[in-house]
């Protein structure tokens, strides 16, 4: 039977791994969208002259959220520990560079999520 933290644990990595999706889509095909422009909070002419690095930004949010995925179905909470610690681990550091370096908002977007999975991967014994 599987415990409560690791029902917990796999639906807040399932959760990040759909933020890291969704990142994804944002970065790679919303970016010179209004939408886009209006997440971001950029110009047009900006969104224009970093698209190219905003799409290979995307692409490693898409990886974050593929190991995340894998882990989790292929291992499940407790057999992927490693794993998952090494994914959640890598989108809490992007997540505090981000903050640190472009917003604030970042982490507890992206780093506060991974966080509380990573404590909740780590409970599930």
């Amino acid at each position: 039977m599987i415990s409560l933290f690791a029902a917990l644990a796999a639906v807040m990595v399932i959760l990040v791994a759909a933020l890291h999706l969704y990142f994804l889509v944002l970065e790679m095909f919303l970016w010179r969208t209004p939408f886009g422009l209006r997440t971001f909070r950029m110009s047009k002419e900006v969104a224009d002259s970093s698209a190219v690095l905003a799409a290979n930004q995307g692409l490693y949010n898409g990886f974050l959220a593929a190991g995340l995925l894998w882990s989790l179905l292929a291992y499940g909470v407790e057999g992927g520990r490693p794993i998952l610690t090494f994914f959640l681990l890598c989108v809490i550091v992007a997540g505090i560079y981000g903050a640190a370096t472009v917003s604030r908002r970042i982490l507890f977007i992206q780093a506060v999520p991974a966080a509380i999975a990573l404590i909740l991967v780590w409970l599930s014994t």
